[in-house]
């Protein structure tokens, strides 16, 4: 006997995700971004079942790095924002791993090193984003000091969108940022990594050595305005629960915390046990799309930490609705970027956080 809460992980749309990524940008080698336990999805399961399609993975740290070894793989990974510390910097050369660069400090420590083996870096330049990178003219004396080294055997530069997936954004363009880059970078034969998932989906011009498809590769668009490359993408996670209790409820009456939720009229709720612990938003607004067996309806009260509310009473035969019917919160039917719009929040957020108390299960094609 179990909870009824799982996250249904289906291996094969993520490898169709990655390979729509790569056959979208053929002239350029494709990294798989697995951040975040690959973003909710699992990083052992979700590398495993790309290992046999990607040159490389992309991880926030040397941690999450350390996970993809100790599954076996003995692909590169980029530490996409670099080491934290210099006492990193040995593991990192002994791994095999890739280094974001991104700042004089670390510049000054990689300089300083001494390391078993050359490594690979990736100069990220800030073209826009204003987060990480050093400015257009600061990289260039950057570019050259690493060029010095010894025990740095091959230099990316690397810059990160910050408007790629809004064509109309009041901040600064796609072709604005790669105007910011240096000649001396793009007329020069040296590798360049610009293209997340939404210059993958929607920006051509951004694509050039390397792409670092993410959020993409689980199966949602981050393209405010989907375009016929963001519809082909296959959704990997499906959130379900079941129904464990239905009752009628009369007008006048609340349901949930708060009284947020007044009956106007006579309506059968069910009570699923998924909860904001299990990391289904508790800022889900009333209405907030769920699939009761199929059948569209909505969220009604507050989500509290280990169940929510839904109305049944306009579902076909809601009799059927009953104990033990399966609810989908989001996945193949319903999909994560219109339940994240009813939450406030983005399906980058759903995904990283269900929590560790939903089982993961898996079904797909894996790496053959």
């Amino acid at each position: 006997m179990a909870r009824p809460v799982t996250a249904n992980i289906d291996l094969g749309s993520i490898r169709h995700n990655f390979q729509c990524a790569t056959s979208l940008r053929p002239q350029g080698r494709t990294l798989a971004v697995v951040k975040a336990d690959a973003y909710g999805h699992g990083v052992a399961e979700v590398t495993g079942a790309l290992a046999d399609l990607t040159t490389a993975f992309a991880t926030a740290s040397i941690e999450e790095a350390l996970a993809i070894r100790a599954v076996g793989l003995p692909h590169p990974v980029l530490l996409l924002e670099g080491f934290f510390d210099a006492e990193e910097l040995p593991e990192i050369s002994r791994q095999g791993f890739w280094s974001a660069i991104h700042h004089d400090w670390q510049l000054q420590q990689l300089e300083r090193a001494v390391l078993p083996s050359p490594i690979s870096v990736w100069l990220k330049v800030d073209t826009g984003m204003h987060r990480l990178g050093f400015t257009p003219a600061q990289a260039l004396d950057a570019f050259r000091r690493l060029q010095a080294l010894p025990h740095v055997d091959r230099i990316v530069v690397m810059s990160h969108l910050a408007n790629a997936d809004v064509p109309d954004s009041p901040g600064i363009s796609v072709a604005a940022q790669l105007a910011r880059l240096p000649r001396e970078f793009t007329e020069a034969g040296v590798e360049l990594s610009l293209a997340n998932s939404a210059g993958v989906l929607a920006h051509e011009l951004a694509c050039r050595q390397w792409q670092r498809p993410g959020i993409m590769l689980y199966g949602a668009s981050p393209l405010a305005q989907q375009n016929p490359h963001s519809r082909q993408l296959q959704p990997a996670m499906t959130l379900t629960s079941r129904i464990i209790a239905t009752r009628w409820v009369e007008p006048g009456e609340q349901v949930g915390y708060g009284g947020r939720f007044i009956a106007s009229r006579r309506c059968r709720v069910g009570t699923v046990a998924i909860g904001y612990a299990d990391g289904y938003p508790r800022q889900a607004v009333e209405g907030t799309p769920v699939l009761v067996s199929g059948q569209r309806t909505g969220i009604v009260g507050r989500v509290s930490m280990d169940m929510l509310t839904v109305d049944l009473t306009d579902l076909a035969d809601f009799t059927k609705a009953d104990v033990g019917t399966e609810v989908e919160l989001w996945g193949k039917n319903l999909l994560a970027t219109e339940v994240a719009s009813g939450c406030d929040t983005i399906p980058y957020h759903l995904f990283t956080g269900v929590t560790a108390r939903v089982p993961r299960v898996y079904s797909g094609n894996r790496c053959p």
